[in-house]
Protein backbone atom coordinates (compact mmCIF):
# COMPACT_ATOMS: atom_id res chain seq x y z
CA UNK A 1 0.00 0.00 0.00
CA UNK A 2 0.87 3.58 -0.71
CA UNK A 3 0.68 6.58 1.80
CA UNK A 4 -0.29 10.15 0.76
CA UNK A 5 -0.56 13.02 2.77
CA UNK A 6 -1.37 16.90 2.45
CA UNK A 7 0.49 18.64 5.65
CA UNK A 8 -1.47 22.02 6.24
CA UNK A 9 -1.30 24.81 8.30
CA UNK A 10 -3.90 23.55 10.75
CA UNK A 11 -4.19 19.87 9.71
CA UNK A 12 -3.21 17.21 8.09
CA UNK A 13 -4.85 14.98 5.88
CA UNK A 14 -3.94 11.41 5.35
CA UNK A 15 -4.79 8.44 2.75
CA UNK A 16 -3.48 4.95 2.07
CA UNK A 17 -4.14 3.47 -1.66
CA UNK A 18 -3.86 0.31 -3.21
CA UNK A 19 -1.71 0.58 -6.69
CA UNK A 20 -4.45 -0.93 -8.71
CA UNK A 21 -7.22 1.10 -7.52
CA UNK A 22 -5.44 4.60 -8.63
CA UNK A 23 -5.95 7.95 -6.73
CA UNK A 24 -9.83 8.37 -6.86
CA UNK A 25 -9.95 4.89 -4.90
CA UNK A 26 -8.58 5.33 -0.83
CA UNK A 27 -8.33 2.47 0.72
CA UNK A 28 -8.75 4.43 4.10
CA UNK A 29 -8.41 8.31 4.71
CA UNK A 30 -8.32 10.45 8.10
CA UNK A 31 -7.79 14.30 8.82
CA UNK A 32 -6.13 15.38 11.99
CA UNK A 33 -5.66 18.40 13.60
CA UNK A 34 -2.20 19.18 13.74
CA UNK A 35 -1.60 20.64 16.91
CA UNK A 36 -3.27 17.39 19.13
CA UNK A 37 0.52 15.76 18.23
CA UNK A 38 3.92 15.88 19.11
CA UNK A 39 5.09 15.02 15.75
CA UNK A 40 4.19 14.04 12.38
CA UNK A 41 5.72 10.76 12.83
CA UNK A 42 3.23 9.93 15.82
CA UNK A 43 0.48 11.50 13.75
CA UNK A 44 1.42 9.37 10.54
CA UNK A 45 1.39 6.23 12.73
CA UNK A 46 -1.66 6.58 14.53
CA UNK A 47 -3.62 6.59 11.09
CA UNK A 48 -1.99 3.36 9.88
CA UNK A 49 -2.51 1.50 12.71
CA UNK A 50 -2.20 -2.16 12.23
CA UNK A 51 -1.94 -1.44 8.72
CA UNK A 52 1.53 0.04 8.96
CA UNK A 53 3.25 -3.47 8.20
CA UNK A 54 1.80 -3.62 4.38
CA UNK A 55 3.26 0.09 3.63
CA UNK A 56 5.67 0.10 1.30
CA UNK A 57 6.29 3.99 0.03
CA UNK A 58 4.41 7.13 0.90
CA UNK A 59 4.85 10.31 -0.93
CA UNK A 60 3.57 13.79 1.73
CA UNK A 61 3.24 17.17 0.32
CA UNK A 62 4.03 20.06 3.28
CA UNK A 63 3.40 23.53 3.07
CA UNK A 64 6.81 25.99 2.13
CA UNK A 65 9.58 25.17 0.33
CA UNK A 66 11.44 21.75 0.82
CA UNK A 67 15.16 22.03 0.33
CA UNK A 68 17.09 18.91 0.75
CA UNK A 69 14.44 16.74 1.92
CA UNK A 70 13.44 18.98 4.45
CA UNK A 71 10.02 20.86 4.93
CA UNK A 72 10.33 24.55 5.83
CA UNK A 73 7.04 25.33 6.25
CA UNK A 74 6.37 28.54 7.65
CA UNK A 75 2.72 27.85 8.73
CA UNK A 76 3.43 24.07 10.25
CA UNK A 77 3.86 23.70 13.97
CA UNK A 78 6.68 20.91 13.95
CA UNK A 79 9.89 20.26 11.76
CA UNK A 80 9.20 17.58 8.49
CA UNK A 81 12.28 15.73 7.42
CA UNK A 82 11.84 13.15 5.07
CA UNK A 83 14.90 11.00 6.44
CA UNK A 84 13.35 11.15 9.79
CA UNK A 85 10.16 9.84 8.63
CA UNK A 86 11.36 7.03 6.32
CA UNK A 87 13.08 5.96 9.27
CA UNK A 88 10.60 6.28 11.83
CA UNK A 89 7.69 4.56 9.01
CA UNK A 90 10.54 1.94 7.81
CA UNK A 91 9.73 2.41 4.00
CA UNK A 92 10.89 5.29 1.71
CA UNK A 93 8.62 8.64 1.87
CA UNK A 94 9.18 11.88 -0.20
CA UNK A 95 8.53 15.33 0.74
CA UNK A 96 6.87 17.44 -1.55
CA UNK A 97 5.87 20.83 -1.48
CA UNK A 98 2.06 21.00 -0.96
CA UNK A 99 1.34 23.07 -4.33
CA UNK A 100 4.11 20.98 -6.46
CA UNK A 101 1.35 18.03 -5.34
CA UNK A 102 -1.81 20.73 -5.92
CA UNK A 103 0.35 20.99 -9.55
CA UNK A 104 0.59 17.31 -9.79
CA UNK A 105 -2.95 16.70 -9.51
CA UNK A 106 -4.13 19.31 -12.58
CA UNK A 107 -3.42 16.74 -15.15
CA UNK A 108 -5.88 14.52 -13.97
CA UNK A 109 -8.84 16.26 -12.98
CA UNK A 110 -11.83 15.97 -14.86
CA UNK A 111 -14.36 18.41 -15.68
CA UNK A 112 -16.25 17.63 -12.66
CA UNK A 113 -13.35 18.55 -10.60
CA UNK A 114 -13.46 22.47 -11.94
CA UNK A 115 -15.57 25.35 -12.13
CA UNK A 116 -14.83 27.75 -15.04
CA UNK A 117 -14.57 31.66 -14.12
CA UNK A 118 -13.11 32.20 -17.30
CA UNK A 119 -13.24 30.19 -20.55
CA UNK A 120 -10.69 31.92 -22.39
CA UNK A 121 -8.86 30.37 -25.55
CA UNK A 122 -6.72 27.38 -24.03
CA UNK A 123 -3.28 26.45 -25.74
CA UNK A 124 -3.47 22.24 -24.82
CA UNK A 125 -0.13 22.65 -24.40
CA UNK A 126 0.38 25.50 -22.76
CA UNK A 127 2.10 26.78 -19.39
CA UNK A 128 -0.61 26.25 -16.78
CA UNK A 129 -0.15 28.29 -12.85
CA UNK A 130 -1.88 27.61 -9.68
CA UNK A 131 -2.60 29.69 -6.85
CA UNK A 132 -4.10 28.63 -3.67
CA UNK A 133 -5.03 30.42 -0.66
CA UNK A 134 -5.59 28.69 2.50
CA UNK A 135 -3.61 28.70 5.67
CA UNK A 136 -1.16 30.84 4.05
CA UNK A 137 -1.08 31.60 -0.13
CA UNK A 138 0.79 28.83 -2.27
CA UNK A 139 1.53 29.07 -5.55
CA UNK A 140 3.46 26.25 -8.06
CA UNK A 141 2.96 26.05 -12.17
CA UNK A 142 3.44 23.69 -14.99
CA UNK A 143 4.98 23.22 -18.03
CA UNK A 144 4.86 20.60 -20.85
CA UNK A 145 8.18 18.84 -21.82
CA UNK A 146 6.61 17.48 -24.99
CA UNK A 147 5.13 14.38 -23.39
CA UNK A 148 3.54 15.22 -20.01
CA UNK A 149 2.96 18.29 -17.56
CA UNK A 150 6.06 18.95 -15.30
CA UNK A 151 4.82 20.55 -12.01
CA UNK A 152 7.03 23.05 -10.26
CA UNK A 153 7.24 24.60 -6.60
CA UNK A 154 7.32 27.87 -6.05
CA UNK A 155 7.39 30.58 -3.28
CA UNK A 156 5.38 32.97 -5.09
CA UNK A 157 2.80 33.81 -1.87
CA UNK A 158 5.99 35.40 -0.73
CA UNK A 159 7.00 37.98 -3.34
CA UNK A 160 5.95 41.68 -2.62
CA UNK A 161 2.46 42.86 -2.65
CA UNK A 162 1.80 45.07 -5.71
CA UNK A 163 -1.77 47.67 -4.86
CA UNK A 164 -3.66 48.33 -7.29
CA UNK A 165 -6.02 51.08 -6.75
CA UNK A 166 -6.16 53.59 -3.96
CA UNK A 167 -7.44 51.72 -1.08
CA UNK A 168 -4.65 48.77 -1.91
CA UNK A 169 -2.19 51.64 -1.53
CA UNK A 170 -3.63 52.70 1.71
CA UNK A 171 -3.58 49.25 3.35
CA UNK A 172 0.15 48.72 1.82
CA UNK A 173 0.88 51.64 4.11
CA UNK A 174 -1.27 50.73 7.11
CA UNK A 175 0.15 46.88 7.25
CA UNK A 176 4.47 48.73 6.85
CA UNK A 177 3.58 50.41 10.38
CA UNK A 178 3.92 47.25 11.92
CA UNK A 179 5.43 44.54 9.26
CA UNK A 180 8.79 45.17 7.75
CA UNK A 181 7.70 43.09 4.45
CA UNK A 182 4.11 42.55 3.23
CA UNK A 183 3.84 40.18 1.03
CA UNK A 184 0.37 38.38 -1.26
CA UNK A 185 0.31 36.28 1.38
CA UNK A 186 -0.33 38.85 4.00
CA UNK A 187 -3.37 39.91 2.51
CA UNK A 188 -4.21 37.29 0.12
CA UNK A 189 -4.96 34.50 2.72
CA UNK A 190 -6.14 33.07 5.91
CA UNK A 191 -3.87 34.34 7.99
CA UNK A 192 -4.15 37.57 6.01
CA UNK A 193 -8.26 37.97 6.19
CA UNK A 194 -7.62 39.46 9.96
CA UNK A 195 -5.39 42.25 8.30
CA UNK A 196 -7.68 43.36 6.35
CA UNK A 197 -10.37 43.29 8.26
CA UNK A 198 -8.27 45.31 11.18
CA UNK A 199 -7.34 47.40 8.54
CA UNK A 200 -10.81 48.84 7.22
CA UNK A 201 -12.13 48.94 10.67
CA UNK A 202 -9.50 51.41 11.52
CA UNK A 203 -8.40 53.29 8.67
CA UNK A 204 -11.25 53.32 6.36
CA UNK A 205 -14.20 53.72 8.69
CA UNK A 206 -15.91 50.38 8.79
CA UNK A 207 -18.46 50.01 11.54
CA UNK A 208 -17.37 46.56 13.58
CA UNK A 209 -21.08 45.41 14.99
CA UNK A 210 -20.93 44.31 18.39
CA UNK A 211 -22.09 41.09 17.45
CA UNK A 212 -19.27 40.21 15.46
CA UNK A 213 -16.60 41.76 17.73
CA UNK A 214 -18.18 39.63 20.03
CA UNK A 215 -17.78 36.27 18.07
CA UNK A 216 -14.22 37.54 17.08
CA UNK A 217 -13.71 37.34 20.94
CA UNK A 218 -15.03 34.11 21.60
CA UNK A 219 -13.67 32.58 18.36
CA UNK A 220 -10.70 30.09 17.76
CA UNK A 221 -10.50 31.21 13.94
CA UNK A 222 -11.19 34.43 13.50
CA UNK A 223 -10.74 34.20 9.74
CA UNK A 224 -13.81 32.09 9.66
CA UNK A 225 -15.79 34.12 11.59
CA UNK A 226 -15.27 37.45 9.49
CA UNK A 227 -15.65 35.35 6.31
CA UNK A 228 -18.84 33.67 7.51
CA UNK A 229 -19.84 37.25 8.08
CA UNK A 230 -19.13 38.52 5.22
CA UNK A 231 -21.00 35.76 3.23
CA UNK A 232 -23.88 36.98 5.03
CA UNK A 233 -24.96 33.72 6.13
CA UNK A 234 -26.07 35.28 9.36
CA UNK A 235 -26.78 38.06 8.86
CA UNK A 236 -26.27 41.76 6.70
CA UNK A 237 -22.16 42.64 7.61
CA UNK A 238 -20.84 46.14 5.84
CA UNK A 239 -17.42 45.15 7.21
CA UNK A 240 -17.35 41.49 6.44
CA UNK A 241 -18.44 42.25 2.94
CA UNK A 242 -15.69 44.64 2.85
CA UNK A 243 -13.36 42.34 3.65
CA UNK A 244 -14.09 39.56 1.10
CA UNK A 245 -14.49 42.22 -1.67
CA UNK A 246 -10.73 43.42 -1.15
CA UNK A 247 -9.57 39.56 -0.33
CA UNK A 248 -11.31 38.68 -3.77
CA UNK A 249 -10.00 41.79 -5.90
CA UNK A 250 -6.13 40.96 -4.50
CA UNK A 251 -6.70 37.23 -5.59
CA UNK A 252 -7.83 38.13 -8.98
CA UNK A 253 -5.03 40.06 -9.44
CA UNK A 254 -2.49 37.99 -8.26
CA UNK A 255 -3.78 35.30 -10.14
CA UNK A 256 -3.77 37.41 -13.71
CA UNK A 257 0.10 38.15 -12.62
CA UNK A 258 0.28 34.36 -12.41
CA UNK A 259 -1.03 33.97 -16.08
CA UNK A 260 1.54 36.44 -17.32
CA UNK A 261 4.82 35.37 -15.20
CA UNK A 262 4.12 31.95 -16.45
CA UNK A 263 2.27 32.95 -19.83
CA UNK A 264 -0.11 30.37 -18.49
CA UNK A 265 -2.29 29.69 -21.65
CA UNK A 266 -3.18 26.39 -20.58
CA UNK A 267 -5.02 27.93 -17.55
CA UNK A 268 -4.95 29.46 -14.21
CA UNK A 269 -6.61 27.53 -11.74
CA UNK A 270 -7.75 28.32 -8.19
CA UNK A 271 -7.15 26.03 -5.30
CA UNK A 272 -7.08 26.43 -1.78
CA UNK A 273 -9.48 26.03 1.79
CA UNK A 274 -10.70 29.68 0.95
CA UNK A 275 -11.01 29.41 -2.76
CA UNK A 276 -13.42 26.85 -1.75
CA UNK A 277 -15.38 28.43 1.30
CA UNK A 278 -16.01 31.87 -1.00
CA UNK A 279 -17.04 29.96 -4.82
CA UNK A 280 -20.34 31.66 -3.89
CA UNK A 281 -18.78 35.14 -5.24
CA UNK A 282 -15.65 34.08 -7.12
CA UNK A 283 -18.06 34.21 -10.50
CA UNK A 284 -20.13 37.43 -9.74
CA UNK A 285 -17.60 39.64 -11.79
CA UNK A 286 -14.85 41.16 -9.26
CA UNK A 287 -12.57 38.46 -9.17
CA UNK A 288 -12.33 38.05 -13.61
CA UNK A 289 -12.16 41.62 -13.55
CA UNK A 290 -9.16 41.96 -11.71
CA UNK A 291 -7.94 38.89 -13.67
CA UNK A 292 -8.34 41.05 -16.82
CA UNK A 293 -7.16 44.15 -15.76
CA UNK A 294 -3.72 44.14 -17.01
CA UNK A 295 -3.26 47.41 -18.77
CA UNK A 296 -1.85 46.75 -22.46
CA UNK A 297 -1.57 43.38 -22.16
CA UNK A 298 -5.14 42.78 -21.15
CA UNK A 299 -5.53 41.04 -24.93
CA UNK A 300 -3.61 38.57 -23.65
CA UNK A 301 -4.57 37.56 -20.08
CA UNK A 302 -8.53 37.33 -22.01
CA UNK A 303 -7.02 34.17 -23.66
CA UNK A 304 -5.90 32.78 -20.16
CA UNK A 305 -8.70 30.14 -19.25
CA UNK A 306 -9.23 30.80 -15.35
CA UNK A 307 -10.60 27.78 -13.00
CA UNK A 308 -11.85 26.91 -9.63
CA UNK A 309 -10.59 23.28 -9.26
CA UNK A 310 -13.45 21.82 -6.71
CA UNK A 311 -12.10 18.32 -5.95
CA UNK A 312 -12.43 17.97 -1.84
CA UNK A 313 -8.55 17.32 -0.78
CA UNK A 314 -6.44 17.73 -4.26
CA UNK A 315 -3.65 18.30 -2.68
CA UNK A 316 -3.87 14.72 -1.23
CA UNK A 317 -4.57 13.81 -4.73
CA UNK A 318 -2.06 14.99 -6.38
CA UNK A 319 0.61 13.60 -3.24
CA UNK A 320 -0.96 10.42 -4.50
CA UNK A 321 -1.20 11.11 -8.04
CA UNK A 322 2.80 11.59 -7.51
CA UNK A 323 3.19 8.47 -5.78
CA UNK A 324 1.03 6.05 -7.58
CA UNK A 325 3.43 7.49 -11.01
CA UNK A 326 5.96 5.52 -9.60
CA UNK A 327 7.76 8.48 -8.90
CA UNK A 328 9.56 7.13 -5.88
CA UNK A 329 11.06 3.27 -8.12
Amino acid sequence: MILAGDIGGTKVDLALYDPAQGPRAPIKEGSFRSADYRDLAALVSEFLGSQREDLTQGVLASAGPVVEGRAVGVNVPWPVEQAQLSQALGVPIRLLNDLEAVANAIPALSTDDLRTLHAGQPDPHGAKAVIAPGTGLGEAYLTWDGQRYLPHPSEGGHADFAPTDAQQTRLLAYLLETLDHVSYERVCSGLGVPYLYRFLRDREGFEEPAWLREALTSSPDATATIVQAGLGTGRPCPIGAAVLDLFVKILGAEAGNLGLRYLATGGVYLAGGLSGHLLPILGDGRLLEAFLRKGRLRFLVEKIPLYVITRPKVGLFGAACFALQGALS
